[in-house]
């Protein structure tokens, strides 16, 4: 029987805060597990707050800082694929980069704003599900 893996509690509760839409906090969170973590996991774990900056940036209408976090963000966690602590790297970009959508593109898309993202964590088997 697999046992839940263990994750720090600061990346919980990163989680937590940016599931609330708090993204400055989680990137405070973030921030001071990144200081911590060993070489293999810093480029993750700073994606994780560029996300959550980028995301903070767009809420406060900075479009540029919103578009560079995400780019540098994304790029940073590509070597994590397809899933690294339990997240689905492919699927929490594609959520991040919906959220985005109106400072990612010039033209901001029709409609209601998409929903924010949420990161659910899943076992290492689950991969990008």
């Amino acid at each position: 029987m697999s046992r839940e893996p263990e994750y720090d509690a600061r990346y919980l509760a990163g989680i937590d805060h940016f599931n609330r839409g708090e993204y400055f906090e989680a990137h405070e969170v973030w921030e001071d597990l990144w200081h911590e973590c060993g070489p293999a996991d810093r480029l993750f774990v700073q994606s994780l707050i560029q996300a959550a900056v980028a995301l903070y940036h767009w809420g406060n209408g900075n479009r540029a800082g919103a578009r560079r976090l995400f780019a540098s963000g994304r790029d940073k966690m590509a070597g994590y694929r397809p899933s690294h602590w339990g997240l689905g790297v492919d699927g929490f970009w594609r959520q991040v980069g919906a959220a985005l959508a109106g400072a990612l593109s010039d033209d901001p898309p029709p409609g209601p704003p998409p929903p924010a993202p949420r990161i659910v964590l899943r076992h290492e088997s689950d991969h990008d599900r």
